[in-house]
């Protein structure tokens, strides 16, 4: 009769287990953006991984630049679960900056997830944020 000893079989036990752990909290977060005015420019996206820094580009989690399509789709890749927001423009004239008014107000069309919608502002990230918990597709449409 063969005896196996118990650290091994735990030792790939718990690889296993740390294995499954781990790609659970890779998730993607999949972005159509929809409604541009043009088929030109590039859209400039932002994905936010908490209400610290929101709408501040340095603290982006992740940052994508894509060409406009009829339908533009951006892929954030090996996202933890939990709350992300995000908040994108469609670069027009390919400056790299959101073109606004002297007042401030955009001239570029923009959009945040769950469509969140800016009144005397942008909106708070709380307005914005996706519970990330699964791979997830969302739609934002241009204003």
């Amino acid at each position: 009769m063969a005896h196996f000893p118990a650290h091994p079989l735990r030792a790939a036990a718990l690889a296993l287990a740390l294995a499954a752990t781990g790609s659970a909290q890779a998730l993607d977060l999949t972005v159509e953006v929809v409604n541009p005015k043009a088929h030109q420019g590039t859209i400039l996206a932002a994905l936010y991984a908490g209400n610290d820094g929101w709408l501040q580009a340095s603290k982006a989690a992740a940052a994508q630049r894509v060409p406009v399509a009829e339908t533009t789709v951006l892929v954030f890749r090996n996202l933890r679960p939990g709350l992300h927001a995000i908040s994108l423009f469609h670069d027009e004239n390919g400056n790299g900056v959101m073109d606004t008014t002297v007042i401030g107000l955009p001239i570029e069309r923009y959009g945040f997830s769950r469509d969140a919608r800016a009144s005397m502002g942008p909106p708070g990230f709380a307005d914005a944020a996706v519970d990330l918990q699964a791979d997830t597709t969302i739609r934002i449409t241009l204003k």
